[in-house]
């Protein structure tokens, strides 16, 4: 199985995703505390920082195993991090990964999910050359 090297940093009109850092933390942890943000997660909000912390770090284990990597967004105007996305998992012998994101509730419907996930299959598609993008869709935030 050949493995792929993980980019640490994609850039679009708007974004910068760059792989998530324990410095990111206390953002993270804004964004991860908002239930409105969590209930479309797999986690349940957070109530304390260190659990950011902890996120992180098994994150970033994952990703130095080849098996995930998770990048925040970044709004270049503000340079305030928004959100994150990633691939939550990968499936090199069948060229194929799940994708994730999470956004602010301050930056819902400004069009910076999908430009953020539009980047992330674009990688995937032409750079690591997987063929499959799933992503879980909750009924409630699909277009309708």
């Amino acid at each position: 199985m050949e493995v792929k090297i993980l980019i640490k940093e994609l850039q679009t009109e708007r974004l910068v995703l760059r792989k998530m850092k324990a410095s990111d933390s206390a953002s993270m942890f804004t964004i991860w505390s908002d239930p409105e943000v969590t209930k479309f997660m797999n986690i349940n909000s957070f109530t304390d920082e260190s659990q950011a912390v902890d996120m992180i770090e098994m994150l970033d284990k994952l990703s130095r195993e080849n098996r995930a990597i998770r990048y925040s967004i970044i709004e270049l105007e503000s340079n305030e991090i928004i959100g994150s996305c990633g691939y939550n998992s990968f499936d090199f012998k069948n060229a194929k990964a799940e994708i994730g994101y999470d956004i602010s509730k301050a930056f819902w419907g400004k069009g910076y999910a999908p430009e953020a996930i539009l980047s992330l299959m674009d990688y995937a598609f032409s750079t690591l050359e997987f063929n499959r993008i799933e992503a879980k869709v909750e009924s409630e935030t699909s277009i309708q």
